[in-house]
């Protein structure tokens, strides 16, 4: 598709020694994965389920560091680290950050399947930035954190206008 926008930074190595901040939201933003009771997320079992896949991706991939995770009714958020030295010396090839998105929604995506929700999906993609400095770093640890919190508030928290057309 010639116009369509590109998800990425064009000539970034993805592979490469950085933290990144990535939201990934169900499609058409259902809450398929809990709710916010007091501004606490209680997940509901698929919740539990992605929570336990975003821990599975650090086992799974020893040159990953999960720094901070929230899933959220319709969508999560990972900040982490792709340190290729924790694995040096070791026959592994480094996943990119799309590789790892995609090991993540596809788990997932089975054994909520699995459990009998088969209209579960993720959106297409992910969102990622790159994160630069111990400021924003800071900044983006403590939204994670904070998300529940912010519920109310969050631009994500409704359904897309297509599930609304759908509802």
């Amino acid at each position: 598709m010639k116009n369509r926008k590109r998800n990425r930074k064009k000539g970034f190595d993805y592979t490469s020694n950085n933290i990144y901040f990535i939201t990934i939201c169900c499609r058409y933003r259902i809450h398929h994965l809990g709710r916010i009771v007091n501004d606490t997320m209680e997940l509901n079992v698929f919740g539990k389920i992605v929570e336990e896949q975003i821990n599975w991706l650090e086992n799974q991939y020893p040159f990953i560091e999960i720094h901070n995770s929230q899933v959220m009714p319709n969508h999560i958020h990972l900040l982490f680290e792709i340190n290729p030295q924790n694995v040096s010396g070791k026959d592994m090839k480094i996943k990119s950050v799309s590789q790892l998105m995609g090991a993540l929604k596809t788990t997932s995506s089975k054994q909520i399947h699995l459990l009998g929700n088969m209209n579960f999906e993720w959106q297409r993609s992910f969102h990622d930035h790159i994160v630069r400095d111990a400021d924003s770093y800071d900044s983006i640890y403590n939204y994670i954190t904070d998300n529940p919190t912010r519920w109310n508030e969050d631009s994500l928290k409704e359904p897309s206008l297509s599930q609304r057309q759908i509802l």
